[in-house]
């Protein structure tokens, strides 16, 4: 029985989108027959994001886990699609046009390393294998901007459980593409191109680490990453890999883009902690978007009781830059 505990983040219902608007809107475009094509907000949706057909469209919008609620309101759509980090297409927040020369199809995921059986599977039979929810999340930056999203998509574990791991694998290598004729960012040489994250097998495993793979009850857009993606509400957004074509099971700690980029300020753990400045500006606070406002940091970005656990042994700033 799931025992629902009221959490620091917790909003009331009438903050978040209803499941049933979502399947009203859902209704009406099969009414409509235009399928997976997005309504759009302000004709942006239908122009740029959206104007490709998505095979998996009949996925979504995918049922909400009502365990997964929020202190706040949840940033508008339209602010969301426009306020990005994908340092593969730039390194300006405006980064949505160039994000749309991302070619999402055909697109396939390797799973290998420390593995039962490597593979090689393509996405749209990936995220059919998988049960598919909406989750409310905090996502809060190392630059101390925050925002909420309603992310859709598949616990990590259900992938790690996929991948059958040997015991021996003690961490989940994630990598993007490298395709610097698509991506004009990643002509720039001085980036450790392609773009890797990791983490523990614990934190993989965790209830909170989330595959996504629609957001706003419609598939990824572009700009956040599709088709897939990391999410992970307890550390700083750059340790959320975007466009994943790649995990691997491996024994050994491996470095990450940004830690290998500079690992004094980007380090392999990079939680949020309130207490510990970045070495160039202070994390004591965050502004959060589209509200004119800043509030104070919350450790591990309000998910503590989830997490705090698995950092128990660690000590000195190590745990969280």
């Amino acid at each position: 029985m799931l025992i629902k505990e009221n959490k620091i983040w917790d909003m009331s219902e009438n903050l978040a989108t209803p499941e049933g608007a979502f399947l009203n809107r859902r209704e009406l475009m099969k009414a409509a027959g235009i399928g997976g094509l997005s309504l759009g907000i302000g004709g942006f949706m239908s122009s740029s994001a959206f104007a490709e057909v998505d095979p998996t469209a009949d996925l979504y919008p995918a049922k909400r886990n009502e365990a997964f609620v929020l202190d706040r309101g949840l940033t508008p759509e339209d602010v969301n699609l426009k306020y990005n980090n994908f340092y593969e297409f730039g390194s300006h927040k405006q980064i949505y046009n160039n994000a749309q020369k991302l070619q999402t199809r055909p697109w396939e995921v390797m799973i290998d390393g420390m593995v039962e059986k490597p593979m090689t599977i393509g996405f749209d039979d990936l995220v059919r294998k998988m049960p598919l929810e909406e989750r409310l999340y905090r996502h809060r930056c190392v630059e101390a901007w925050s925002m909420t999203i309603p992310w859709s998509g598949f616990a990590l574990k259900e992938l790690v459980k996929l991948a059958n791991p040997l015991s021996s694998a003690k961490f989940v290598k994630m990598e993007t593409f490298h395709d610097p004729k698509m991506a004009s960012g990643q002509k720039q040489a001085w980036y450790p191109w392609a773009y890797t994250e990791c983490l523990s097998i614990e934190e993989a495993t965790n209830d909170l680490a989330f595959m996504v793979t629609g957001a706003y009850g419609k598939p990824l857009a572009k700009q956040f990453g599709a088709p897939l993606r990391l999410a992970l509400p307890w550390k700083y957004g750059f340790k959320s890999i975007k466009s994943i074509v790649k995990i691997s099971f491996v024994e050994k700690m491996p470095k990450s883009f940004w830690e290998t980029l500079n690992g004094s300020e980007y380090g392999f753990w990079a939680n949020v902690n309130p207490k510990y400045d970045h070495p160039r500006w202070s994390q004591a606070t965050e502004r959060v978007l589209h509200t004119g406002k800043r509030v104070p940091t919350l450790i591990y970005n309000g998910y503590g009781d989830q997490v705090a656990s698995m950092y128990s042994s660690l000590k000195g700033r190590t745990a969280f830059f």
